[in-house]
């Protein structure tokens, strides 16, 4: 939708008289009368599976981790960044078109832009401070421009808003830093009256705003979000929004996992490692399978442009979502999320699976797999596929690629053949789909919980519990668990890899319990596993203190 200034004025002041007749637009109401997401919204959210998130403010120009350099900095280098910095921002190559057709192409269904990070600095054109990008050489309100464009590219317009504002501290006389009850809005009335003096800014000066991501204490802001636009989906602050990690199970519900191609938010020029175009497939890939919306992360260069490497992994990710979009849009969890390394989704309202099958080695033209999936079922009516292909011809070869399966005692065997050149090299690295029409799912699958943790300080070591519910089906199963360091980590972020603790066979459902050697003063999180043959379950993460 095109939108004039008229036009967002007219958005904006049609807002405000709603509130004023009526006192307050309920976006939807809890069990106790408490605003709420909207039930119908965020059953639309959960179904656009795939989100952009966009990390850049007057820090690019550094290379630096996006306003955290300011917690614990001198006074002489806070007047530097809030003085200096603003006077040399100019993006001049910035184009929020080119940005959104490249999204369009990757498969993107809605964008998420950093309007105000926690260094305080507006990525927008704001009468609530002089810290904005309107007081840059480049005058631009590129909050404005990147909503505008991406929303006439069919994609939902959300922004990033964070409650914690270092600038207004640091003016405050008190010590920048984040996640203490004193620097929390809600305990300062002045941060809270700037917060919520700029949030009503964003909610009525673009038109809709589909999605708000608040990082950080939400109190009050949301409420307005959703007073001011009941349509809108409030992720952080209001459902789970695990950050570089995602869990290990099934989650009920919506959630989002926010990821970065690289360690960073924002650009960084210099020591960067970038995940493949690979990886990035398989987070988005895992991430729905688990019922969640993927958040993938970029970051502007200070002229505007993209990272040759980020824009690189968007277009591998475009090429692989113009041939299997269908399995990632509109799905929900199947019964179990993988076996193996075949994962699985299914369409939210029909009786169809789709079948992430990864390659061993990288696919070749015409080769041919035999998979069996023992948590499918075929009926009578079933039909299988491979997404993108027609299963008629093979590019120079009189072989017919046809797809033929078979329901076996032990499960679905299907036989397939990678018959699209999608690479000049006739090979090809991302998981082939397979389409399964009118599936059943077997009766019973492998499932456990995670229990209590006890630390043992003497010992210097923790005592895991986990109970076995279902071995869905095997004799026995390989039960264990896994934990991770998460010290100094913030709520929702995880970039720790997982260790495994030694792991013992049972023959039936029940608790068990493992021992390991934790480190003292450290905090920790932990999860059951257990696995029969390709299935495996995990338990929910539970945090435990080595103290």
């Amino acid at each position: 939708m095109n939108e004039t200034p008229f036009r967002r004025k007219l958005f904006g002041l049609a807002s405000i008289l709603l509130l004023l007749a009526s006192g307050s637009v309920l976006a939807g109401q809890g069990a106790s009368g408490s605003i709420t997401n909207r039930a119908d919204r965020l059953e639309w959210f959960r179904d656009l599976g795939f989100g952009l998130f966009i990390h850049w403010s007057v820090d690019s120009q550094l290379g630096t981790v996006i306003s955290h350099s300011m917690v614990g900095a001198s006074d002489d280098y806070l007047k530097r960044f809030i003085q200096d910095l603003p006077t040399t921002f100019n993006p001049h190559k910035f184009r929020a078109q080119d940005l959104a057709v490249l999204s369009k192409l990757a498969g993107v269904r809605y964008v998420v832009f950093t309007a105000k990070h926690h260094s305080g600095f507006c990525m927008y054109d704001t009468k609530t401070t002089e810290f904005n990008i309107m007081n840059t050489p480049f005058k631009r309100d590129v909050t404005g421009e990147i909503l505008k464009a991406f929303s006439e590219h069919g994609m939902a317009p959300g922004l990033y808003f964070s409650p914690d504002d270092f600038l207004w501290l640091h003016k405050n006389g008190k010590d920048i830093q984040r996640r203490f009850p004193q620097v929390h809005p809600i305990n300062n009335p002045g941060l809270m009256e700037l917060d919520l003096a700029q949030v009503r800014e964003l909610m009525t000066k673009y038109g809709p705003v589909n999605v708000v991501f608040l990082d950080g204490p939400a109190e009050k802001l949301r409420d307005l979000c959703w007073q001011l636009q009941p349509d809108t989906v409030v992720t952080r602050g209001a459902i789970q929004t695990p950050e570089k990690t995602t869990p290990g199970q099934i989650i009920e519900g919506p959630w989002e996992a926010c990821h970065t191609m690289g360690h960073g938010w924002q650009y960084q020029p210099t020591h960067e490692e970038y995940k493949s175009g690979v990886q990035l497939i398989h987070l988005l890939i895992e991430t729905r399978a688990k019922g969640g919306n993927l958040l993938l992360n970029v970051g502007p260069k200070p002229d505007g442009e993209l990272p040759i490497e980020q824009e690189e992994r968007l277009r591998e990710i475009a090429q692989w979502m113009h041939v299997n979009s269908e399995g990632i849009y509109g799905v929900r969890p199947w019964v179990v999320t993988n076996e193996r390394d075949i994962w699985f989704t299914k369409r939210k309202d029909a009786d169809t699976v789709y079948v992430f099958v990864k390659p061993v080695q990288r696919w070749r033209l015409g080769d041919v797999r035999e998979v069996m999936l023992s948590s499918v079922r075929a009926t009578g009516s079933t039909k299988v596929s491979v997404l993108g292909q027609n299963d008629r011809v093979l590019e120079y070869s009189t072989n017919v690629p046809a797809t033929t399966w078979k329901q076996e005692a032990d499960g679905l065997v299907v036989r397939f053949t990678q018959a699209q050149r999608l690479h000049d090299n006739r090979t090809w690295p991302n998981p082939v789909v397979l389409k399964i029409t009118h599936a059943e799912a077997v009766k019973s699958f492998v499932r456990v919980e995670t229990g209590t943790g006890r630390w043992d300080a003497a010992a210097g070591s923790a005592r895991l519990e986990g109970n076995v519910l279902d071995l869905g089906g095997a004799s026995e199963v390989e039960a264990g668990f896994e934990y991770r360091d998460i010290t100094g980590q913030d709520t929702d972020e995880r970039t720790t890899a997982w260790v495994a603790a030694p792991a013992g066979r049972r023959a039936g459902p029940g608790v068990f319990s493992a021992g390991v050697r934790l480190t003292p003063g450290r905090a920790y999180e932990f999860r059951a596993v257990i696995r029969a043959g390709a299935r495996t379950g995990f338990g929910r993460e539970t945090k435990i203190e080595a103290r």
